[in-house]
């Protein structure tokens, strides 16, 4: 009985050509889902975009986890009241804004709005936990 591997292997073999296509596919979709919903960038990055850029920090968490926990000089626009409070954001058009959440995942929302706004939004990677864990600084109020 063959194992599900020399399956898989086999089927690539026979059928390279849908494999190929598959791939190709995958490759586009992960760049398309990039390009509309900015780049992400590590903490080292985007304390770059911030030092040398001029870069806003937006956290979109709630005011309890900002008041816990935030960059320094971030602006706190709940994701809740993102679509509403957007404009706030209009006087910053030509910088790019890192985009803070508590895990690095609710950010690709709003990241495609600003996009859609002509924007130049990039998202922090691993968010607030992947800040805290490199031992990064926080303010606390």
């Amino acid at each position: 009985m063959m194992s599900i591997m020399q399956q898989v292997l086999e089927f690539i073999g026979n059928h390279w050509w849908l494999v190929a296509i598959w791939a190709f596919f995958l490759i586009a979709l992960v760049l398309d889902n990039r390009k509309r919903n900015g780049a992400a960038v590590s903490p080292a990055e985007a304390t770059q975009l911030i030092n040398k850029e001029g870069a806003i920090i937006v956290d979109i968490r709630d005011k309890k986890d900002f008041k816990e926990g935030h960059l320094a000089n971030a602006m706190n626009i709940p994701f809740a009241d993102f679509a509403r409070r957007m404009n706030e954001l209009n006087v910053y058009k030509d910088k790019p804004i890192v985009l803070v959440c508590k895990s690095g995942q609710t950010v690709s929302m709003a990241a495609k709005m600003l996009k859609e706004k002509e924007f130049n939004p990039v998202r922090l990677s691993g968010g607030m936990m992947e800040w805290n864990n490199q031992n990064l600084p926080v303010v606390r109020k």
